[in-house]
């Protein structure tokens, strides 16, 4: 996303949920998961998956929450929520695995697990929230020393 974009929201999320809620920056999960086998064989396919995957729109509009399930409150995802849906099935053909018990909602978290009055807060106040931007890559993460790292920026379409 757009770093103009991704410091605007790192700035809200720190707002409602402190300094630790912008450790991680912005971003629509496609898997909450693991590689299921080697660490280079679930790489491999991720590569393959984005090489495939063309470059996307993606509108985020308003809000959601995922409560009383789930304490999230989101930026839904409008444009582009078919592609992501597509590039997490494409994703789950390979050695990864999907942990969560929830099905698949694309979505941008802003608060998660915090105050009602902070939750409710957070809703309200990006109920009008709306930007775009064109997706051109994929992050592929890993779970290191406590933290989620950055392995590999991949290009999708094969560019880059």
């Amino acid at each position: 996303m757009p770093a103009a974009l991704a410091q605007e929201l790192s700035a809200r999320r720190a707002d409602y949920g402190g300094a630790e809620a912008a450790v991680v920056p912005p971003h629509i999960t496609l898997v909450s998961g693991r590689a299921s086998g080697p660490w280079e064989a679930a790489a491999k396919h991720v590569r393959a998956v984005a090489a495939l995957t063309e470059p996307f729109r993606i509108s985020l509009r308003g809000t959601g929450s995922f409560a009383p399930v789930s304490q999230v409150v989101f930026l839904r995802v409008d444009e582009g929520a078919h592609q992501c849906a597509q590039l997490h099935r494409e994703l789950l053909r390979g050695p990864i695995e999907h942990l969560l018990a929830y099905d698949f909602h694309p979505h941008l978290t802003v608060a998660h697990d915090l105050d009602a009055a902070v939750m409710d807060n957070a809703k309200a106040q990006l109920a009008d929230f709306a930007a775009e931007f064109e997706v051109n890559s994929i992050g592929l993460f890993d779970y290191l020393d406590g933290a989620w790292a950055l392995r590999e920026e991949l290009a999708l379409g094969g560019a880059g």
